[in-house]
């Protein structure tokens, strides 16, 4: 099912107010509630409309609430996003952000500056979100070079070469692991790999909001070209799309997306996988639309999470890839059955 234009404009503008509306309802939630008037005004006050924004209220919410719901609506725009464009460059309903090693980079990055005691911040950039972001761009490389065939980069080689140093990346990142001899480091480490916005600060947002703004709409100038390419790419080639610099571009996007989503939230699954499939329902194949569409959805679907993860077994938290996974596996499951298996 394909929406209609006036349709899409409903559906934008629904998507738009759930995230508002959940957006509130995670600032307010907590071990002190504070009520969804009072959050709107002291969120006007810190956009410069009305008075200073003072009391505990607003040190709550600027200082320790908004940050981390920022940083969640990013994430969960990146993962989606990047998500939508490796299942059309792979043309592979099954593609998500991590399948060509990402996450096991990324993992085996931030546990080397664990392990070796590197958790520094310099100029706003965070030691363990430098080395997962740097090691999540080495295996992508390494993917890269392996793949390149005479100018060409064929999607099911950069597939069985991500797979191949994903695993590769993994087994090292499990060797650390039992090499370690600190329990406290091994624990950080486990729920790194699991995923979790905890403690997250303005800082964490510097550092990665730039970069995604950048990559996305870096990828949405791309959003007809990734259309004729889903297509068919000797036909995307007829119709003058230089097929294979392209496919470099979309793959660079989609990376350092990814990966400046999991420098600062470690890593969490099924986001970039479910959404993309939502999203089409709602608005149809054409990526013009469903990638700022799968941005929107994949920040509801983080902010939610992010939510659950603060409420669920209060004081304490769980990492919030458990709760994507509890969420997203089901629901995954039922789109297999309703839609027949993947095609």
């Amino acid at each position: 099912m394909i929406a209609k234009p006036i349709g899409r404009g409903f559906t934008f503008f629904g998507l738009t107010a759930l995230l508002g509306v959940g957006i509130v309802m995670s600032l307010g939630i907590g071990a002190v509630e504070i009520a969804p008037l009072r959050i709107v005004e002291l969120l006007a006050q810190m956009a410069g409309w009305g008075g200073p924004a003072n009391g505990v209220d607003a040190v709550i919410i600027g200082d320790i609430r908004l940050p981390r719901i920022l940083l969640a609506v990013l994430v969960g725009a990146a993962l989606a996003m990047s998500g939508t464009v490796m299942q059309g460059f792979f043309q592979n309903p099954m593609a998500d952000p991590y399948i060509i090693g990402i996450s096991s980079g990324a993992a085996l990055g931030a546990t080397l500056a664990i392990v070796a005691g590197l958790d520094f911040w310099f100029f706003g950039l965070s030691g363990v979100g430098l080395f997962a972001f740097a090691g999540a761009l080495v295996v992508t490389l390494a993917v890269y070079a392996i793949s390149l065939r005479g100018g060409r980069l064929p999607a099911t080689v950069v597939l069985l070469s991500g797979i191949a140093l994903g695993s590769l990346a993994a087994a090292l990142t499990s060797y650390m692991m039992i090499s370690v001899n600190e329990g406290a480091d091994v624990q950080r480490i486990l729920f790194w790999l699991m995923g979790s916005l905890a403690s997250r600060r303005w800082e964490h947002v510097h550092m990665v909001w730039p970069q995604i703004v950048v990559g996305g709409l870096f990828l949405q100038f791309y959003a007809r070209d990734l259309d004729l390419i889903v297509q068919g790419e000797e036909q995307a080639q007829f119709l003058g799309v230089d097929v294979e610099s392209v496919k470099r571009r979309l793959l660079v996007g989609a990376t350092l997306l990814a990966a400046g989503a999991v420098a600062v939230s470690g890593i969490i699954g099924f986001v970039g996988l479910i959404v993309p499939h939502v999203m089409r329902l709602l608005v149809g194949p054409n990526h013009r639309v469903l990638l700022p569409s799968a941005i929107l959805g994949g920040a509801i679907l983080m902010v939610g999470a992010d939510l659950l993860a603060r409420v669920l077994v209060e004081p304490a938290e769980l990492p919030i890839g458990i709760i994507t996974s509890l969420l997203g596996a089901p629901f995954f499951l039922y789109l297999l059955r309703r839609r027949g298996g993947i095609h």
